[in-house]
């Protein structure tokens, strides 16, 4: 997996472009297919933590698919999650990589620390979601019901949910490398983005309720809570590293 940091014209970035969609491509497709034989384990795994939560519209202990072409197509999207959890170093490092050209020589040092640090928080993302939002929310979703109303115990739905949840975790999780580089880049400066904290937490509520397609106020507020402590110490951190920096922003900011 190459790194091209030189500059390239309009049409040879289209094409390579191209060249990384594929590779993204052709490692989640064999990641998919391999994984294809694991996919009931899996499925096992990725919804243990909702399982006690559904177990009154369970049928003899199972979810239920609708029609019998439906297990090829539903294992195969088990799969494909798992595929895009395990493949997404070579994701991050495909898209990373496409806009590195666009860097100065100075700026591109930064690619292999932020390379590791996006596959950990997605990976970390997941694993909260995981462990913390999942159960929670499937709990507070499922004693909504009421009446003579109960839940179809539909496993596409169930796995389509969780599986949102996660991703939608993971890439939220993001938000400390946006920050870093809004502070080095000096699209934002420190102290301007410290001083309106106000906007800055509002747009953190406005990504967790675009990352939480249930669009409960469970998993939204956790999400949101997570965020602004992600917020917090990504400032601390680019404070930290970027010391000299932020000092010649501010003294920019004084002089006007």
């Amino acid at each position: 997996m190459p790194v091209a940091p030189k500059r390239l014209p309009f049409f040879e970035h289209l094409a390579e472009l191209r060249r990384r969609i594929v590779i993204i491509a052709v490692a989640v497709t064999v990641a998919s297919s391999v994984l294809y034989i694991w996919a009931w384990e899996m499925l096992g795994f990725l919804l243990k933590p909702v399982l006690p939560y559904i177990g009154g519209g369970i049928v003899d202990g199972q979810l239920v698919l609708p029609g019998p072409f439906d297990p090829f197509t539903f294992r195969f999207k088990v799969a494909l999650y798992a595929a895009l959890v395990i493949t997404s170093p070579v994701i991050i490092w495909q898209i990373l990589a496409f806009f590195l050209p666009a860097l100065k020589p100075k700026e591109q040092r930064y690619f292999i620390p932020t390379f590791f640090a996006a596959v950990v928080l997605f990976l970390a993302g997941n694993v909260f979601c995981y462990q913390v939002i999942l159960g929670t929310a499937i709990e507070w979703m499922v004693g909504q019901v009421g009446g003579p109303v109960t839940i179809l115990p539909d496993a596409a739905k169930y796995l389509s949910g969780v599986t949102l949840l996660m991703l939608g975790f993971g890439l939220a999780f993001e938000i400390p490398i946006v920050i870093f580089y809004l502070v080095a880049f000096n699209i934002v400066p420190y102290r301007k983005m410290r001083k309106n904290w106000r906007t800055a937490y509002v747009i953190l509520m406005v990504v967790a309720s675009i990352a939480t397609p249930d669009w409960s106020p469970v998993t939204m507020g956790l999400l949101f809570v997570a965020l602004l402590g992600l917020y917090e110490v990504s400032l601390g951190l680019a404070r930290l590293l970027l010391v000299k920096r932020i000092a010649a922003q501010r003294a920019a900011e004084d002089e006007v």
